[in-house]
């Protein structure tokens, strides 16, 4: 048998390596973890074992539900479903300081729920909003940081096809269940974010609040938010309430999308070719990851990786808060050059039986990695979320990642408490029986 010890330097310095020069997360896993299944079974043996990986990891039903939901995110991204959630989220926080950078943040959870990604609500929202605030005269890297804060809290808010690849690498862990775990997480990041810019905003005359909006305006404004919000009723509503599983789901997701845009005329028929091509090119990056990490995933239940990790894990500590602690200190740093779907499958095997080990609902713990990873893409120097924030702002990265720090610190306390506080997790599938 091949010593476990070469097969981790392998696959870490052939990720690290790759990585550095740049080469795309999918061969950055896929090529050292191909070579050390060469290493483990011989060439022949190797390569036909790790195609059957690949297809077993690919070939799933309940994976459909990605390209759906992908498809549907790009549908209503080009559908001018952005506009309407603005001026909902306007509406809503209008009154508070610094409205339009409130209003952005409101916009991002919402947004950031339909699209399922937090670089195109991150691009999206801020690409609307950053002229406004820059108009205004709100400082621009103040506005670029609280863009790119917030925008992850859609990665915990349903649906979250970050969520569902959980689901996959834990082995089938209920959808619905994370999928409603997701709702108080995602909800307290985007009011971490609501009561920081509160406090920064303080005292500050260009960032006073708007005069309070008609009644008529309000209803007008939320009439026009309430069909793209259906989306969100409609697919994860009948998930919950088992009408259908999550992938029908996701196509009922498309279905209603496309109509919803053909309503409002916003997408027509021409469109059809370049939105189905944006989210095949979007849907193939994720499942060659899943395939690819599929490789990595056998051999290293091959080379017992996971259970000499754990047994290390307990030679150290039998403390439940140290090992959640380091958990969520190596989530946290790989979060910054991984994405969260290659993260989760590579980690997901390793941490989750020592998670259930003490005694941790995989719901939860699935809940914990994700929170984890939401804050990796926009932690400095090099997260995507902090590049596409910038860009769409038209500031330096380093004007941003100066204004970031406390909206940080905020995300990172308040991560503690959802690692440490299982409730605010739990409560609600609890609550409908869904776990």
């Amino acid at each position: 048998m091949v010593d476990p010890g070469l097969i981790v330097a392998i696959l870490l310095g052939g990720l690290v390596a790759l990585l550095a020069i740049g080469a795309p997360v999918s061969i950055s896993l896929g090529l050292p973890s191909a070579i050390c299944m060469f290493l483990a079974l011989g060439f022949d043996n190797g390569a036909a074992t790790a195609a059957q990986q690949m297809f077993r990891g690919a070939n799933s039903f309940a994976l459909l539900a990605i390209p759906f939901f992908v498809l549907a995110g790009v549908i209503m991204n080009n559908g001018g479903i952005a506009e309407r959630l603005i001026n909902l989220a306007r509406v809503l926080v209008g009154r508070m300081p610094a409205p339009l950078t409130q209003t952005n943040v409101i916009a991002n959870a919402i947004f950031g729920a339909v699209s399922g990604s937090a670089v195109a609500t991150a691009a999206a929202v801020g690409s609307t909003m950053s002229p406004m605030q820059k108009k205004a005269g709100y400082d621009p890297a103040f506005s670029a940081a609280a863009n790119v804060a917030s925008a992850p809290a859609g990665m915990l808010i349903p649906p979250s096809n970050t969520l569902i690849v959980y689901s996959l690498a834990a082995g089938g862990t209920s959808v619905g269940a994370l999928f409603m775990a997701g709702y108080v997480p995602g909800i307290l990041w985007a009011l971490v974010c609501v009561i920081i810019i509160m406090f920064l905003a303080r005292g500050r005359a260009e960032l006073k609040a708007d005069a309070r909006p008609s009644l008529a305006t309000v209803a007008k404004t939320l009439l026009q938010a309430v069909p793209s919000l259906g989306l969100i009723i409609v697919a994860i509503g009948g998930i919950v309430a088992g009408f259908f599983t999550p992938t029908e789901g996701s196509a009922i997701a498309v279905v209603y999308a496309l109509l919803l845009s053909f309503v409002y005329r916003t997408v027509k028929a021409r469109d059809l070719p370049r939105i189905l091509f944006d989210a095949c090119r979007t849907s193939s990056i994720v499942i060659f990851l899943i395939a690819v990490s599929t490789i990595m995933g056998f051999i290293m239940s091959y080379a017992r990786i996971p259970q000499l990790i754990s047994d290390t894990l307990f030679g150290w500590t039998d403390s439940k808060v140290v090992v959640l602690l380091i958990m969520m200190v190596v989530l946290l740093l790989i979060g910054i050059p991984l994405d969260p779907v290659p993260a989760i499958l590579i980690f997901t095997p390793i941490f989750l039986p020592i998670a259930q080990s003490f005694g941790i609902d995989p719901v939860h713990f699935g809940i914990m990695m994700t929170f984890n990873l939401s804050l990796g893409v926009i932690s400095p120097p090099a997260a995507p979320v902090l590049f596409v924030g910038s860009q769409v702002a038209g500031v330096r990265i380093e004007s941003v990642i100066a204004r970031i720090w406390p909206l940080m610190l905020g995300l990172i306390a308040l991560l503690f408490v959802i690692v440490f506080v299982p409730d605010l997790s739990l409560a609600l599938p609890r609550l409908l029986g869904l776990i």
